[in-house]
This record gives structure tokens, C-alpha cells and sequence, in this order.
């Protein structure tokens, strides 16, 4: 239920933000949708962010790797 909300937000925010506007980066210059051009932007937050995190979570599994590795040596002695 919650996912068909979320497509019909965007479908109602892709359809009034369908006006092309222009993207001037560095000497690129283009037009594209708003909507393409606000989905783009979310998308490449959310990859960087995910980046960013990824040193955290591998550690994170490795600490719990260890942890449980020396439980089970711990309960093998007893």
C-alpha cells in the first residue's frame, strides 16, 4: 500500500514538474525535466551518503564477526 503512494506522488510531482530547465555545470550546458533533474540529484545524494557509510558498516560486520567468533570459543571451553 505504502509503495503505490509513493509512485503516485512521484507520478503527480513528475507531471507538474515537467517544465525543462537549464543545467549549466562547469562549460556543459543542457536542458532537462525538473523531475529528471530533482530524481537525478536525490539519486546521487543517496549513492554519496551510501558511500560514505560503507567504511562504517564493513567495520561494524567485522566487529560482529569477531564477537561471535569468540563467543563460540568461549562456549566450546565450558
Amino acid at each position: 500500500m505504502i509503495v503505490i503512494v509513493i509512485i503516485a506522488v512521484i507520478a503527480v510531482f513528475s507531471v507538474q514538474n515537467a517544465d525543462p530547465v537549464a543545467i549549466t555545470f562547469l562549460f556543459w550546458t543542457f536542458e532537462a525535466s525538473l523531475a529528471i533533474v530533482v530524481f537525478l540529484s536525490v539519486l546521487s545524494g543517496i549513492l554519496i551518503a551510501a558511500i560514505i557509510s560503507l567504511p562504517g558498516k564493513i567495520r561494524r560486520i567485522s566487529e560482529a564477526k569477531k564477537i561471535r567468533k569468540s563467543d563460540m570459543k568461549g562456549q566450546g571451553t565450558e
